[in-house]
């Protein structure tokens, strides 16, 4: 019985990956070095995070609405937080959550982030790499790790959860051992979180409540660094090598 359950899951899996076909790709803005996106309810727009300390926000079309350089700040990911008018952007090498005005594009606060957990160092990293990527989920707050340095992998790329960006210093408070590599994008989207695997080109759909992953899809191969959905369900993702795609999906997320 184990096993027939076994092989079934397996074929599920092999479907659900080669069934995913993207309709109306869309290549609709070239962004340099566009390392994290998301969407604002606020302003119906798209907001893009670049390595070099410049945010763009965009139109869903792909028109550029704005662009700014707020400092030297190595930007890896961006969660718009519609609830606080605010983008929270992960900062790989400060080990920080900077938090930018949505309206002004304005610093507000730097939040450094405490690579312990239960008095334990955790977050193992390298000289190069550092948080990646961060998103809200139910108003709290979830980062990626990345390191390449010779640690397990499940070490070197969780999931963790901050207590709160209230002061400047925050605290791991849960971490999700997920299993997978190099997560350089995450996004929470009905109820589910999405995470990308670089290293993999996979689009993961994970359910938190359950710690478990519920689906996998392959990617084309590019340098994914961001993700979001519209207020319509259409997918967004930012390339490294300068692009924002929108993809219309043909299957359910």
């Amino acid at each position: 019985m184990k096993k027939a359950v076994l092989i079934i899951t397996i074929i599920l899996n092999i479907v659900s990956a080669s069934n995913f076909k993207i309709k109306d790709k869309q290549i609709i803005a070239k962004v340099p070095e566009a390392s994290g996106i998301c969407y604002s309810t606020i302003r119906d727009s798209l907001f893009i995070a670049n390595d070099e300390g410049k945010i763009y926000e965009i139109s869903k079309k792909g028109k550029i609405l704005r662009d700014k350089k707020i400092g030297n700040y190595d930007l890896e990911g961006v969660a718009c937080d519609n609830d606080k008018g605010v983008l929270l952007f992960a900062v790989e090498k400060d080990d920080a959550v900077l938090v930018v005005s949505q309206k002004r594009l304005k610093i507000k606060k730097k939040i450094s982030i405490k690579r312990k957990f239960k008095g334990i160092k955790v977050l193992k990293k390298d000289k190069k790499h550092g948080l990646e990527a961060i998103t809200i989920v139910d108003g709290k707050i979830f980062l990626s790790n990345q390191s390449f340095n010779k640690y397990p992998k499940e070490d070197s790329s969780v999931v963790f959860q901050i207590d709160n960006i209230k002061g400047k210093k925050a605290k791991i408070v849960k971490i999700i051992n997920h299993g997978y590599f190099d997560i350089a994008a995450l996004t929470y989207h009905n109820k589910m979180l999405y995470m990308i695997s670089d290293d993999k080109n996979l689009l993961i759909t994970y359910n938190l409540k359950e710690n478990r992953t519920i689906n996998k899809i392959v990617l084309p191969k590019f340098a994914q660094e961001g993700i979001c959905f519209d207020n319509f369900g259409m997918l967004y993702i930012a390339d490294d090598n300068g692009r924002i795609l929108k993809f219309n999906p043909d299957t359910s997320f």
